[in-house]
């Protein structure tokens, strides 16, 4: 009877154990998927600061009188892109650091499981498809910050003109340029 309250006590000691690192294994989990979650918004706000900044340098080509202004707009969006950049990379090594700490307890619990005749917990899906040492690897600041050469811009000829008005001269009104305006980032927690 007695090795029978041993095996008994073993059984309840390890369901105990591994309720205490399936909670743990969930927090990890949720943890992870915000990490995932953040790193994926940033990609995509760098992609849209990126389109931007393309425009931004194709309008500055085209029209050499608003040079100032897009420069402005230009050195703002350089600063926005490597702040998404540093937000990305920190999501992703607290990522890649949740995940490195998730695998083996997860594993140690799916073990555990099996060998008391329990099924696998279910993986993470679809995240777990996305987490390649490729995913992981992205830390790399993408864009590039040289800008090409800045254009001459020719100076006004002063030649005097003998009692003549000046002759006003049509101009095409420039399309309307939106510009950029930063919002302030989110509230970020990584």
């Amino acid at each position: 009877m007695e090795e029978k309250e041993i095996e008994l006590l073993n059984k309840l000691e390890n369901v105990k154990e591994l309720r205490s690192r399936t909670v743990q294994l969930e927090k990890i989990r949720g943890k992870l998927r915000h990490e995932i979650d953040g790193s994926e918004t940033e990609e995509k706000r760098l992609e849209e600061y990126k389109q931007e900044m393309d425009l931004l340098l194709q309008e500055k080509m085209a029209h050499v009188e608003e040079l100032r202004l897009i420069h402005a707009d230009i050195n703002l969006m350089e600063t926005t892109i490597k702040q998404a950049e540093e937000d990305r990379n920190r999501c992703l090594d607290n990522a890649k650091k949740m995940y490195e700490e998730f695998k083996p307890l997860k594993d140690d619990i799916d073990h555990m499981r099996n060998l008391m005749g329990m099924e696998k917990l279910p993986s993470l899906n679809e995240d777990e498809e996305k987490l390649t040492p490729e995913f992981f690897e992205k830390q790399s600041t993408e864009w590039n910050t040289e800008a090409p050469p800045e254009p001459n811009i020719p100076q006004p000829l002063n030649i005097p003109a003998p009692n003549t008005q000046p002759i006003p001269v049509p101009r095409n009104k420039p399309t309307e340029r939106q510009p950029f305006r930063q919002q302030p980032p989110p509230m970020k927690v990584c």
